[in-house]
């Protein structure tokens, strides 16, 4: 039992150092912060006790934070109003739903409700980082999703295994468009089959169905 307990102990370590390195180099390759940062523990996840980024930090750091990020919570894709059918093939498949900007809109104000808006977020960020061909902005955007939604310490954080982490790890290397691949299918995985199966049956779904049916033709 012990012996078991130092290796899962010595795992977590290992993990807590590649995602800490990983990072660092990309921000050190962007000229951000130097390799041997000692805030290095800032991006680690796997919840280790002796992990000093812990702490609070200072009132001036978290405005300071707020005024490079501005935050985007409330923000949705704009998108004109859905027609009576476009919205009734929603309910059809989760696929429909997804390519559907205002589709996407619906489900994300629904996923406010829920408290778990945050896949949303991560998966529209996903999808405009595999977009981007810029090197250095590759760079940039993928630290800033790894900030935003993979890091422990992000009130945003996306629920996802511990695999996925590892390819995560292993992908910020060496970073491109594609580093989130696998955790941008299991959140959208998550959210096709505990989400959207409420949405579609949420009384929020059925009055957006009921208005578009009593508006006039155009």
């Amino acid at each position: 039992m012990g012996s078991e307990r130092q290796e899962m102990r010595k795992r977590q370590m290992q993990v807590h150092q590649e995602a800490a390195t990983s990072v660092l180099q990309v921000r050190h390759r962007m000229g951000n912060t130097p390799t041997n940062a000692s805030n290095a523990c800032c991006f680690c996840w796997c919840c280790c006790c002796s992990c000093s980024c812990l702490t609070v930090r200072s009132e001036d750091e978290t405005i300071q934070g707020s005024e490079r990020r501005p935050d985007t919570t409330n923000n949705c894709e704009e998108s004109p109003k859905p027609t009576l059918e476009e919205a009734r093939s929603w309910s059809v498949s989760f696929e429909k739903l997804m390519k559907s900007a205002s589709g996407r809109c619906c489900f994300r104000q629904y996923l406010r409700t829920e408290f778990s808006e945050e896949n949303m977020m991560f998966w529209l960020a996903c999808e405009e980082l595999k977009k981007e061909t810029n090197k250095t902005v590759v760079e940039e955007k993928v630290r800033q999703i790894y900030e935003d939604f993979i890091s422990i310490l992000s009130p945003k954080e996306v629920s996802l295994d511990s695999h996925v982490r590892d390819v995560i790890n292993r992908n910020m290397l060496e970073p491109t468009s594609h580093t989130f691949d696998d955790a941008q299918q299991q959140i959208y995985t998550l959210m096709q089959r505990d989400s959207y199966p409420r949405f579609t049956n949420s009384t929020e779904y059925m009055d957006l169905l009921e208005s578009l049916e009593k508006a006039p033709e155009p």
